[in-house]
């Protein structure tokens, strides 16, 4: 049992982040909620240099920009952890050789929850408008060490979506096993929300149909995850 009153180790929280005006809300909660319940550990935003803001990248340049055993907490900008949870799983990444999850249950609190988080309530009394405990996504703890090794998130998967889902097969068939998951919830605020839909969103599908064909089988995995995305793309 990880000891929550015991010292952090070396840490800091990385958020992907690109301004976009139906997003400000949230994200200006997510930092406020960091600087309140993790005072002094360092908080940065990141973003990288693509045309399309691609969460893959900027969650594998959060980890290329930390100290290679040092644990890097990445949020996104619309989640909120709950604090116990979260330093378990930041204690638990600086020895672990997988990624954490700080939490077992994640509720999308839609608009009328986050409208609640908003004047005051406690997320845990939100409003919520649905639960998923087969998430991967929203708040990952790990050092890069940890994140190299089974070759971070797959860059592309371009607009809404399958990158987390990639990334969860590529860990489980690469690593031994899913990542650990630490009882707990995390609250995903309301913004509005990417197009599911167009040529962009059918390559993500076919994308994400190699890493489901390579679940399981560590060879054809780590041949995926090593191919340059370029190469990828032509192949999808």
């Amino acid at each position: 049992m990880t000891d929550v009153a015991a010292p952090l180790p070396a840490v800091r929280i990385a958020i992907p982040w690109r301004p976009q005006p139906s997003r400000l809300e949230a994200f200006d909660r997510v930092v406020e909620w960091y600087r309140r319940n993790l005072p002094g550990v360092p908080l940065v935003t990141v973003d990288t240099d693509e045309e399309t803001f691609v969460l893959a990248a900027c969650r594998n340049a959060a980890m290329s920009e930390a100290a290679f055993d040092e644990v890097v907490v990445i949020g996104d900008a619309d989640t909120i952890p709950e604090r116990d949870p979260l330093l378990a799983a930041i204690r638990t990444a600086a020895v672990s050789d997988r990624v954490q999850l700080p939490y077992d249950e994640y509720r999308w609190l839609g608009r009328t929850g986050t409208a609640d988080y908003v004047t005051g309530v406690p997320p845990e009394d939100c409003r919520v408008e649905q639960v998923v405990h087969t998430a991967c996504s929203g708040v990952y703890v790990a050092t890069p060490r940890v994140w190299a090794s089974h070759g971070g998130q797959d860059e592309g998967f371009r607009g809404w979506g399958f990158e987390d889902a990639a990334w969860f097969e590529a860990h489980s068939t690469l690593l031994g096993g899913p990542p650990q998951r630490h009882p707990g919830r995390v609250y995903a605020l309301h913004h509005a929300a990417a197009p599911r839909e167009g040529e962009r969103f059918q390559a993500n599908v076919d994308r994400m149909g190699r890493y489901r064909a390579a679940a399981g089988d560590t060879r054809a995995m780590r041949l995926l995850v090593a191919q340059p995305v370029d190469e990828l793309d032509r192949a999808s």
